[in-house]
């Protein structure tokens, strides 16, 4: 694997995470649920990273970036729904499709669980996965989530829950 760098998302990354939002648009809506359009523009993303720091200030969200060491942003990963009295979160995670493959998705998931127990002394991690998305199921597995159940929702493939308690 390259040498990668993994730290929390920053006011300053708009330019860097709107190149990288826009690169992989098509790749990420074949996975997870297509974003609003009006997010693909310097104004919804700068917004969009606004929100999101805010909830880290609140303590509800932990947004991440992965960058590779030039500095390019190829992922994304978020402790997201942080909730303090039940000592849970939920994780969520994104990788450049140029950089499937390199073991970034593992490497996010096992930073995230990191982050759930050293910075926010939670226990329990869930995620949902879209059956279609094998990979990601398979990433959250080999770093120890097992499947809670599935679920079937109108219009969707069926989904899946994965949990892991830390």
């Amino acid at each position: 694997m390259k040498p990668v760098r993994i730290r929390t998302l920053q006011c300053t990354d708009a330019e860097a995470l709107l190149t990288f939002e826009l690169d992989n648009r098509e790749w990420f809506e074949r996975h997870i649920d297509a974003r609003d359009s009006a997010f693909y523009s310097a104004q919804g993303v700068t917004e969009h990273i606004a929100a999101y720091l805010a909830e880290f200030a609140a303590g509800t969200w932990h947004p991440f970036i992965i960058e590779d060491n030039g500095g390019n942003i190829v992922g994304r990963a978020n402790l997201k729904g942080i909730d303090m009295s039940e000592r849970s979160a939920e994780v969520g995670y994104r990788i450049a499709q140029s950089a499937c493959g390199q073991g970034l998705a593992t490497l996010a998931v096992r930073h995230l669980i990191q982050e759930a127990q050293l910075h926010w002394n939670l226990k329990q991690l869930v995620a949902s996965v879209y059956a279609g998305n094998i990979g990601s199921a398979k990433v959250l597995e080999r770093c120890g989530f097992l499947i809670e159940h599935a679920s079937r929702q109108e219009g969707t493939e069926r989904d899946y829950r994965l949990g892991l308690s830390i």
